[in-house]
């Protein structure tokens, strides 16, 4: 009989997460490399050149791979002769190590958890509570799966009741475009079947904690309906075109995971849950004798591949001369390279600023003729001027926009994946452009950014506006002043390029 120790369970949960916060899992890498090679679109080329750059940066600075340090997750199955010696319940023991990893003073982690989540939103500080799913299990071991999954990829989750004559890759392939390219592809797909929608999608969840092995499925062949449909979807998401970034290329998703279980005849629940480029999660087990030991990776580990900024190639604009004309000249999918200051600003300070505009407040600072990123960056730690500090989903803000474009003077916005049909009417209307980072390139990104400092909202935390001094940002133009939008004619043009080396593949969106 294991006798799991307080002290022992709480530091393996810290080191838990602290290690998932600049480690990708090695298979998830190595599937990202092969992706890279065979891409043939030279801006999704770029994006996965920009997300394996950082990933081994964060890999060997010890700082996050991604801005989004997660929602805490774990997946626990307890032995039933498994003994504990502890003051603490199981739930307050998993809080406690998810605090201390947050709070960690030599990679202090991005708290985005809030309370009261239909009211105040008051964020607690120190990302707990964690989500925790147990299973009680024969034996005498503990079973931990640990995850930090970000809100961009959990906000594209999906489920459906479909009748049981239904098809299930027809709703997938119906589906996964209008999810945009927020969930930050190229990554996993883990699609729950059957069961109630509850377990549905926690079957889908949890089947994002398996390694990526979608290669070795196709050598040995599928044994059973729900591997039949991994290789039917993997290879039908990946002709949609959608590409990484949602840039349009040759990959999507780098894997597919399928798991069903029984259910009522008249029902078919299906769920299915987006793993982002920030694909974060390890599996360990405790047995009595001490705390996890977690294997180290080694930079050789990653593939060679190494992103640096092209002078030959980008655009290098000057972001405290820039004018509406030179936006004005700027074309969808020009790659440009920021340098100067821009101002940051995410949800909360967005709302704050419509609703002291509604009131006729002066805002803190002036927007006339500047570029707004929308990040929630990571503290600094060290030497940093701020921490890793990559994009956040743009469509948050699509319903700021005309006010922003209309009444601050603001003439540019930088922030993740596409804009939505309003904003695209407004930045057509307004002669203005968005610009889109590569998400998951947060720690790559952040040492563009030389100075930064709070100029507004200071109570809002990492949703404050700061105003950052960048050079050689690197971005490309996704929506210009014309309204053309990147993620429109980029995946349209790929689905048809492929459409055209495999074959008359049925059509399935538009």
């Amino acid at each position: 009989m294991a006798t799991i120790k307080q002290a022992d369970f709480i530091a393996s949960i810290a080191d838990a997460f602290q290690y998932i916060s600049y480690y990708h899992p090695l298979d998830y890498i190595s599937a990202l490399g092969e992706a890279w090679e065979r891409e043939e679109n030279p801006a999704a080329k770029d994006a996965i050149a920009q997300i394996l750059t950082n990933s081994r940066m964060s890999a060997e600075g010890h700082r996050p791979i991604c801005q989004d340090t997660g929602i805490a997750t774990v997946f626990l199955k307890v032995g039933m002769d498994v003994r504990w010696d502890a003051q603490l319940s199981v739930t307050e023991m998993i809080n406690e190590g998810v605090r201390r990893a947050y709070t960690d003073t030599h990679n202090k982690l991005r708290a985005s958890v809030l309370a009261d989540p239909a009211g105040k939103r008051i964020n607690t500080k120190d990302n707990t509570p964690a989500v925790i799913h147990y299973e009680i299990v024969p034996g005498d071991r503990v079973d931990v799966i640990c995850a930090a999954k970000g809100g961009g990829s959990e906000a594209k989750s999906k489920f459906v009741m479909l009748n049981p004559s239904d098809s299930v890759v027809d709703w997938v392939l119906k589906t996964v475009p209008s999810m945009g390219a927020g969930w930050c592809p190229p990554g996993i797909l883990g699609i729950g079947i059957g069961g109630t929608p509850e377990k549905a999608m926690l079957m889908a969840k949890e089947s994002l904690m398996d390694p990526v092995n979608i290669h070795e499925l196709k050598a040995r062949g599928a044994q059973n309906r729900a591997e039949e449909l991994r290789l039917e979807l993997f290879e039908k998401v990946n002709q949609l075109g959608i590409g990484a970034q949602g840039l349009g290329g040759l990959t999507t998703v780098v894997d597919v995971k399928v798991v069903d279980c029984p259910t009522h005849a008249a029902n078919l629940p299906v769920a299915m849950i987006p793993n982002c480029a920030a694909t974060r999660h390890v599996h360990f087990e405790l047995d009595g004798t001490g705390p996890a030991e977690l294997p180290t990776p080694t930079l050789e580990d990653w593939p060679k591949v190494t992103w640096k900024a092209n002078t030959q190639t980008a655009t290098r604009v000057n972001l405290d001369t820039l004018t509406k004309e030179e936006i004005a000249r700027w074309k969808p999918g020009q790659i440009l390279l920021l340098n100067g200051k821009m101002l940051t600003g995410r949800d909360a300070a967005h709302k704050r600023i419509a609703d002291m505009l509604a009131k006729g407040e002066k805002l803190p600072v002036d927007f006339t003729n500047r570029v707004i990123y929308y990040v929630g960056p990571v503290d600094p730690v060290g030497s940093e001027v701020v921490g890793p500090a990559g994009p956040t989903t743009a469509t948050r803000m699509d319903k700021f926009t005309e006010t922003m474009l209309a009444q601050t003077g603001l003439i540019a916005m930088i922030g993740k994946s596409e804009r939505g049909p309003t904003a695209i009417e407004s930045i057509k209307k307004h002669k203005s452009a968005y610009l889109m980072a590569v998400g998951g390139a947060a720690y790559l990104v952040s040492k563009a950014i030389r100075a930064a400092k709070v100029v507004g909202f200071e109570d809002l935390g990492m949703e404050a506006i700061y105003e950052f001094e960048v050079q050689d940002m690197p971005v490309t133009v996704a929506v210009d002043a014309a309204g053309v939008s990147v993620h429109e004619v980029g995946p349209r043009h790929w689905k048809a390029q492929i459409a055209g080396k495999l074959g008359n593949i049925p059509v399935m969106m538009e």
